[in-house]
Order: structure tokens, then sequence, then C-alpha cells
């Protein structure tokens, strides 16, 4: 076979190189940390500016504030203001969804987006609280501590489920590591408790799932007040009719973001001058003013809180996490900007670190913010610091006024921004493009709507992870052929008109192998034998040769490797020699190591599937000559 590759004189499968254990590490880690190599660049720089290059892409604002121009700032200024005008609304309505003091709300949206603002890479992401972590955040410490009996214990244990939310984003960004239908069902659940506002109800229920839900409106409806329900009716009119003007119209998007402030407006006037607390229109109550309290002693790390602390800062964290980086990244499309979802982990991570020591619970990038910060014509994250800025003056002068605020003005914003999340168009497109993630998304419904938030965002997570486990663990094998008179090989069952050759299996493996792959190809590649032995016997010839194209297995483990030495043994018991083309560098390495390769033999192992075949065929020749000539002695 040695005289096949002379004549040929084509490039052959390099089996002479390895890399040391420290070298593969090295390559594995950077490839793990840093996939798109941030630091190529910076080879033959002088040390100081390679550690300011280092800084810079560990803290954005480094790159883009030296560079700043006064023509972007008018563009960032209005986007930071307008934005304001929606922080205030959506802080005071989550804060009441997370069953906090409203306040909370407003320094949610104060220190966190000045983090972002250093270490974020989104130019379009606006910082702020968000319904469903907050509704996720309530629904899974009030098991544990009461908002009514302990309401300050309550606040402490979510803060510091604000800091673990905090800490495992950040060791995600540090260490790397079927949403649609989890948010529609969240969505449905947080539309279904606003009844208990637009109602003007005292007493509800602390559970999440629909019946429960459906079960205390009516249990209570001597509590139902007809002016919240005229008002709240009102008020979500007025809010879906701005957003149909912005989709009809999209340059008075500013309409439709300053509406929630509006109707908070128009509806503490109305419940000041008509006293609302005594006429069926419960309001917010006292708001005190000042900077965010510092509540890095507050953090609670004993039982029975830290559990439940722990336990709600991972889900929430996830959830914040996988909201924040994918708003991102659509609006940073439509602009062609790049989006590094690495340093959107490390940003988060501290912006809910930092903001857990300043009285703030966790904070993302909401897609409402972020849409309107986007259509306000953003320019940088700039925008995030001018409306930290004014959510400051806010803080120091305005809060007290929002003391009158109608509860169910908030009740209905949550309402009207809620209906946007459930997204039928997606659900739809999921059931003809992908009946399993259909069913993913389904399951994730149903479970937030009759189980609660973290049976359905489990459900979610869980079956994308079954399903990937269900990849991994049941590769794809296909049987290839030649398109003619080319070097193309394909797949047979996709094509079935490409030329096959007597006594010869190709087959493509496609994947990693690995323990949990390794019994399931070695009984498929049993079969797929067993299949062309019995046709090419129909035909009164035998199979020779199987052939291994390797191309996609981009790793392989000790019981993979295992698993070829089994496979080699089947054949060599059936006279079938095995045959191996274009495997990559990191798996010819082991195979060399663990002596497969000697086993196999050197010159069994090709560059391409046609120099396996053109060798194959040079072999059998050689070897009906060499029978024939005994036969003829």
């Amino acid at each position: 076979m040695g005289t096949i590759m002379e004549e040929q004189k084509k490039p052959t499968v390099n089996l002479s190189q390895h890399s040391s254990f420290m070298s593969s590490l090295k390559t594995q880690l950077k490839e793990t940390f840093f996939p798109d190599d941030p630091f190529r660049h910076f080879a033959g720089l002088p040390p100081r500016r390679r550690a300011w290059f280092v800084l810079s892409y560990f803290a954005p604002i480094l790159q883009w504030a030296p560079n700043y121009k006064p023509s972007f700032f008018a563009y960032d200024l209005l986007a930071g203001i307008t934005i304001t005008s929606l922080a205030i609304p959506q802080g005071i309505s989550y804060a009441k969804l997370a069953n906090i003091p409203p306040v909370i709300g407003l320094y949610s949206s104060f220190t966190p987006p000045l983090v972002y603002a250093v270490f974020g890479s989104s130019n379009n992401l606006a910082v702020g609280t968000a319904a469903a972590v907050s509704l996720l955040l309530s629904s899974s410490i009030r098991d544990t501590v009461s908002p009514e009996n302990e309401p300050e214990k309550y606040l402490f244990t979510i803060f510091t489920a604000a800091f673990f939310s905090g800490v495992f984003q950040l060791a995600l960004g540090i260490f790397r590591s079927a949403i649609t239908g989890y948010m529609a069902g969240a969505a449905m659940i947080i539309i279904l408790q606003q009844l208990k506002g637009l109602l003007g109800l005292e007493h509800f229920t602390s559970k999440t799932d629909v019946v429960s839900v459906v079960e205390a409106v009516f249990q209570n409806r001597h509590e139902w007040k007809w002016q919240s329900a005229i008002l709240g009716l009102c008020f979500i009119i007025i809010l879906v009719a701005t957003r149909r003007l912005k989709e009809k119209i999209p340059r008075l998007f500013w309409v439709n973001a300053i509406s929630p402030l509006l109707v908070i407006i128009m509806g503490g006037v109305l419940a000041f001058v008509v006293k609302g607390k005594d006429h069926g229109i419960p309001i917010v109550g006292e708001l005190k003013k000042g900077l965010n309290p510092i509540s890095l002693s507050q953090l609670q790390f004993k039982s029975p809180y830290l559990s439940a602390a722990l336990q709600a800062g991972l889900v929430a964290g996830f959830t914040a996490l996988a909201e924040g980086i994918a708003v991102g990244r659509s609006f940073g499309l439509l602009k062609n900007e790049r989006t590094d979802g690495n340093k959107e982990m490390i940003a988060f991570g501290l912006m809910n670190i930092v903001g857990s020591f300043t009285s703030c619970y966790v904070t993302t990038g909401p897609f409402s913010k972020s849409a309107v910060n986007y259509h306000a014509g953003c320019r940088t994250p700039m925008s995030n610091v001018i409306m930290a800025l004014c959510m400051m003056l806010v803080l120091l002068f305005l809060a007290p006024l929002f003391k009158y605020t109608p509860l169910v003005a908030l009740s209905a914003i949550i309402v009207v921004a809620m209906l946007g999340l459930i997204e039928l168009h997606e659900i739809r497109h999921l059931f003809k493009v992908d009946k399993f993630d259909f069913c993913v998304c389904i399951s994730a419904v149903l479970g937030v709507v009759f189980a609660n938030i973290e049976v359905g965002l489990l459900l979610s997570v869980g079956l994308s992870i079954i399903r990937a486990m269900l990849h991994m663990a049941r590769p794809t094998t296909c049987r290839l052929g030649n398109v003619q008179g080319t070097g193309l090989y394909l797949d047979t069952k996709n094509y079935p008109d490409l030329t096959t050759f007597p006594g010869f299996l190709i087959l493509q493996l496609g994947s990693p192998i690995y323990f949990i792959n390794a019994s399931y190809l070695r009984e498929r590649i049993t079969r797929w034998v067993e299949d062309e032995e019995n046709c090419t016997k129909e035909k009164g010839q035998d199979l020779h040769y199987i052939i291994f194209d390797m191309g996609g297995v981009a790793a392989i483990d000790n019981t993979g490797i295992g698993m070829l030495f089994e496979v080699h043994r089947m054949l060599g018991k059936k006279m079938i020699q095995m045959a191996i083309t274009n495997p990559r560098g990191q798996v010819v390495e082991k195979l060399m190591a663990a002596g497969f390769i000697d086993v196999v033999g050197k010159e069994w192992i090709f560059l391409s599937i046609q120099d396996a075949v053109s060798g194959c065929n040079f072999a059998l020749e050689e070897g009906n000559k060499r029978n024939g000539k005994q036969e003829h002695a």
C-alpha cells in the first residue's frame, strides 16, 4: 500500500504529529474561554500596550469612551431620557410583582445600568427589571419566607438571590459553560395574577398555577371593586392603542414608550383628586426619596434563607441571562454589530453582584426597554448612564410623588407588557418546522400554567437537554455513494441514484465518539455490515472493504477507541479490511497512542474517500492477480 501512495504522489494523513499535554490543554482552554481569539492581534506589542488591550477587552468602556463623538451624545441623551420614562413605571410595577417595596424597582434602574455601561458589549441593551424574573423570585422565595409576615427578611433574601444570580452569571462568563414556551406560560400566569390589581382585591393566593389563581379570584368575588375594573380597562385600552400606533407608524415609537408613565401620572392625579384609596382604587403608598442604601450587611447566608436565595438566584439568573443575551444579539444583528456572549455574562454577573450590595434585585436587558432604546437611536451604552442619572434625579426629588399611583395602573402596564411575550406566531412556526421543539414549548407552557414557574423552566430546559443527549447518544451514520464522474460522496438515502462499488461499504461517522454513543455505533456498524453482506451475496460477490469517513469525528475518548478495536476484530473474522479516511489531528494522536493505527496498518489510513477507494481497488486487483497465479501454478 506504501507503493500506492508513492505512485499517486498525493498528500497523506500526518501520522507523526504529536502535541504535548500542556500544548493540548492550552489550546483547549483558549478555545473554551476565547473562541474568537481576541488577543491574536497583540503579538509584538509593547507590554504596556498589550496590558491596555487586555484590560479594554474585559471593560469595553475603555474601547468606546475614548472614541466617543459629540454627535453621539444627542442620540444617547434622547434614548436615555426615553427609556427612563419607561423604567419608572416598569420599576414600580415589577417590584410590586416581586412583592417588594416599589422604590426597590427604581433603585434597580440606577446602579446596575452604570455597571453594565462599563462591562457590557451591547450598544442597544437597556438594563432594568423584568416581569418574568420578578414573578419567579417571588414564587421561589415566598414558600420559605413570607413577604407579609417577614417583610424585611423576605426583602433581604431577594437581595441575596440577586447576589447568587450575579455569581452564577459571572461564573458562566468566566468558565463558559425552549425559552419561547416558558416565557409564554409565564406571561399567561402574570396576566392572570394582575386580576388582583384590576379587580382591587385585598386577598389573593401566593401560588402561581392557573387553578389556584382563578380559584382565588372567584373565592374573593365579594372584594371586587367596579371602580378599579373600569379604570384598569381604560388604561389597558390606552396602552394597547399606543402599541398599535407604534406598529402602524414606527416613527411614533416614543408615544408607546412614554404611555406607561402617562398612565401612572393620569392615574396618580385621578387617585389624588378623588381620594381613590377611599373609593375602591388602592394606591402604591409611600415612596421614600434618596439614593440606594447599602445592603451588603443585609445579605442572608443563614438557613433557611440561604437555600431559598440560592435556588431563586440560580433560576432567576439563568432566565435573566437568556433574555438579556438574546435581546442584545437580536438588536445587534439589526445594526450589524457583534455582541460578545462571554462579556455579557460577566457584565450581567457584576451588575447583579453590585446591585445586591446596593438594594437592587435581579436585573437584565428586558426586550421592551431595549426596543425603546434601539428605536430612540442609541449609539453607545452611554444611554444607560443617562438613564441612571435621570433615575438618580427621580430618586432624589420626585419619588414621593408616585405614592398616589393606583395599583390598577401597574396591573394594566404589566398585562399589556406580557401580551407581547405570548408569541403565537413563533409557536405556530415551531409546529411547522420542528415537532419536538413544539412539544418542548407546549410542555413549558403547561408546566408554568398548571404547576409553577420553576417546573416550566425545568421542563423546557430538561427536555432540550434530553434532546441534545439523544443526538449525542444516537448520532447519524450514513452509507455514502459516488456522484459519477466526480470525487464527491453523498448519502445514498438522500440520493438513491449514486454509484456504489461492489464489495465496498463506505460509512460516514458524523459525530464525536464517546462512551455515551460507542455502544450504539458498534451495533449500527454491525447492522450496516450485515445488510451489505446480504446485498453483495445476492449478487454473487463478497464484501471486502469497509471505509470509514471520519472527517466529522471531532473527538474520541477511550471507550470510543475500544469500540473501534472491537469493530476491527469483528471485521477481521469476516475477512473484511477496514480503511479510515480524513481523521482529524486530535483523533489521530489518540489512535496512535492507543496503538490502533498499528493494528489497522498505516497503509490503510487515507486522506480522502477517493484515495481510499483507489487504494482498495488496487489492493483488490493485486490480490486477484496473486490468487490467479496461485491457481494457475
